[in-house]
């Protein structure tokens, strides 16, 4: 029997789980980055038909129309081109705030999946944090660091992001401890930074890309839920859930389109991250 040198074995290992990625089922994810990123850039860069932040007072609750595609709110304000404007602040946001716990999260778990003291240290640390409801907690971090920065948003988001990363990648991390390849890697004198970051991590890119885009589907809905109480973007630069909330007021009198057409742009860009993370899931679960 041949044997396979351990680095021989785990590089083969990386590229028979990374080899989906090419796959031509993966065609959702890339329709869904497409949209998210086209949806984005239309919004930082493509002329709108009125400006988002100037309102027409003469034309305040206007239904759809040929003039106003998506009528005009209370204040006058374009609908669609506010809608189109928020998609370019909403989007980068939820995303640099899921990059961000990304980036802290998993270095953390790989730590706290390593043998010892030290990652229960971690992980009661990490229960701190989850004995709050999310929300709540996004809502009083980003009260106390300032209500109108959007970058305390992303704070927010991190912080509360950060332990779901960490006892995902621990869970898979404590489970990989126990294979041979693993063990063969101990065996050897590997460090356990090496083995952490050259053997489990590359075996949980998967599980972490469908968390990726699970977190930044709840991050989307956090920002709006947190620019319906008023914390976020100030006025008058617009926010999906702002505008949700400027219009809440109005859906008894038949107006609906003020707070409709943000609301769908919520759901469909959430929609697209959960099939995204769909996608990546049932790929995971054939490898």
């Amino acid at each position: 029997m041949t044997s396979v040198p351990l680095e021989a074995g785990s590089a083969f290992r990386r590229r028979s789980r990374l080899r989906w990625l090419f796959d031509r089922s993966m065609l959702p994810v890339v329709i869904g980055i497409g949209v998210l990123v086209a949806f984005t850039v239309a919004g930082a860069v493509i002329p709108l038909p009125f400006d988002p932040t100037a309102p027409d007072v003469n034309s305040p609750l206007v239904g759809p129309s040929a003039d106003h595609w998506f009528g005009t709110d209370l204040s006058g304000f374009d609908v669609f081109s506010r809608v189109i404007r928020a998609a370019s602040r909403d989007i980068p946001l939820a995303l640099v705030g899921t990059l961000a716990s990304l980036a802290a999260g998993v270095p953390l778990g790989l730590l706290a999946s390593g043998k010892g003291k030290l990652g229960e240290r971690i992980m009661r640390v990490t229960d701190v944090f989850q004995a709050f409801p999310l929300l709540v907690l996004s809502v009083v971090l980003v009260s106390l660091a300032g209500r109108t920065n959007q970058w305390n948003v992303v704070w927010a988001i991190m912080i509360t992001n950060v332990p779901r990363f960490m006892r995902l990648v621990r869970a898979e991390g404590l489970a990989l401890r126990e294979a041979r390849f693993i063990e063969a890697a101990y065996a050897i004198g590997a460090t356990r930074k090496r083995i952490a970051f050259r053997h489990i991590l590359p075996n949980v890119a998967g599980v972490i890309l469908v968390q990726v885009s699970l977190s930044a589907a709840y991050a989307l809905v956090v920002i709006a839920a947190l620019a319906f109480i008023g914390i976020g973007a100030p006025p008058p630069d617009p926010s999906w859930g702002a505008m949700i909330k400027s219009g809440f007021s109005e859906l008894a009198n038949g107006k609906w389109w003020v707070s409709i057409f943000p609301g769908l742009a919520i759901f469909f860009c959430v929609a697209w991250l959960n099939i995204i993370a769909d996608t990546l899931e049932s790929k995971i679960e054939k490898v």
